[in-house]
């Protein structure tokens, strides 16, 4: 049995008449930039996570750099964030020629360590950008707590992270994005919420950053051929809003079934002493975007996998720190220790709404058999 590690060819299929008649009519329109979808799309954003402002772009990459920039990271700003991550959750900052300042991730959660972040701010410090990783968000109480406290903004990158909720102690749930000063999603496909392309949304209830990032997206203009900042060509296409739309009908369905999948490996691997499972901590309403472990002869069970035609991930296999392009920072092997042994055991398993049963349990099976080898 094949088992994709993802694959949106299923979703297109069940839904295929709905797809074909959003993109027929953009280009039955002939509008395929800042469409009517796309401020649609924003505006259903807006409804959907509470935010008041919704800033729809071309990439998740091109979200966290427009934010950064609408916060003013410059030339000498410390941002603090997690080595264990994606590129962009940090050259975001290093194109702006502030600094990355990293932070020990929290074992159980793949998460920055909030516990660990006050004993690297200096006065230097601007913000804290936590990344929301996997299937839950990061500590947002202890971390929001900090900002205050230290008069810091806050960035969330929530690329990976639409429909997370955050409840924390007052029990009063907020999505992922809209809780610190601004936020992003990425809409690339194999998002919870992704499209048939690149795409990327900002969200935030300041009313300066959100006008800000609305110039930053067009060049910097303000109205046409007047610029006010040196900017970006960072504009949604009006296919991936019509997409996206589409997507967006049936998110609460999509997660609940992400759940589901994670339910069945948790409840078929649970007794395996090789492999540690996702634990959520805190208050939250998790997303299954990824269903990321940690085992034991990780390189090992990988190649057994991918022979038995069962496609994985690995997230991260090198640490943001011992990356080449971040040499300049100073850092070394051992400094983060927590990042470095999960980059050396984590595999992220197949999960997506449309996998059957069936095909899980021929994971399982799997994973079971390399074990009692």
């Amino acid at each position: 049995m094949k088992v994709n590690f993802f694959t949106p060819t299923r979703e297109y299929l069940e839904k295929k008449d709905e797809f074909n008649k959003a993109i027929s009519d953009v280009l039955e329109s002939g509008n395929f930039i800042f469409g009517s979808q796309v401020s649609e799309l924003e505006e259903e954003i807006k409804k959907y996570t509470g935010a008041k402002h919704a800033v729809a772009v071309a990439s998740g990459t091109d979200a966290l750099l427009i934010s950064s920039h609408a916060l003013g990271f410059k030339d000498g700003d410390e941002i603090i964030t997690s080595p264990f991550t994606f590129l962009a959750s940090t050259s975001c900052i290093a194109k702006l020629n502030a600094k990355p300042v990293f932070v020990d991730i929290d074992e159980n959660t793949f998460n920055l360590d909030a516990d660990k972040i006050e004993e690297r701010i200096t006065s230097k410090t601007k913000s804290i950008l936590p990344i929301h990783l996997f299937s839950q968000m990061a500590d947002m109480d202890k971390i929001m707590d900090i900002a205050s406290k230290h008069n810091l903004t806050v960035l969330e990158d929530a690329a990976e992270a639409f429909g997370m909720q955050w409840g924390g102690s007052i029990n009063k749930f907020r999505h992922s994005g809209t809780i610190g000063d601004i936020g992003i999603y990425s809409f690339f496909p194999t998002k919870t919420l992704g499209g048939y392309g690149d795409g990327g949304m900002i969200v935030t209830n300041n009313d300066t950053l959100a006008e800000t990032a609305r110039m930053l997206r067009v060049h910097g203009a303000s109205k046409k051929y007047h610029y006010d900042y040196i900017g970006y060509n960072s504009r949604l296409d009006s296919i991936q809003a019509a997409v996206l739309l589409v997507k967006l009908k049936y998110i609460d369905n999509a997660i609940e079934h992400r759940q589901k999948v994670a339910n069945w490996y948790k409840d078929r691997l649970s007794d395996l002493e090789y492999i540690k499972l996702p634990t959520i901590k805190g208050n939250q309403k998790p997303v299954f975007y990824a269903f990321n472990t940690l085992v034991e002869k990780r390189d090992e069970l990988n190649n057994y996998l991918k022979e038995n035609e069962i496609g994985t991930s690995i997230y991260y296999p090198i640490p943001l720190h011992l990356q080449k392009c971040f040499n300049y920072l100073g850092y070394k092997k051992g400094d983060f220790p927590v990042a470095e042994k999960l980059s050396n055991k984590a595999l992220a398993l197949p999960i997506y709404p449309e996998i059957t049963e069936n095909e899980v349990d021929f994971v399982c099976e799997t994973i079971r058999k390399f074990y009692s080898k």
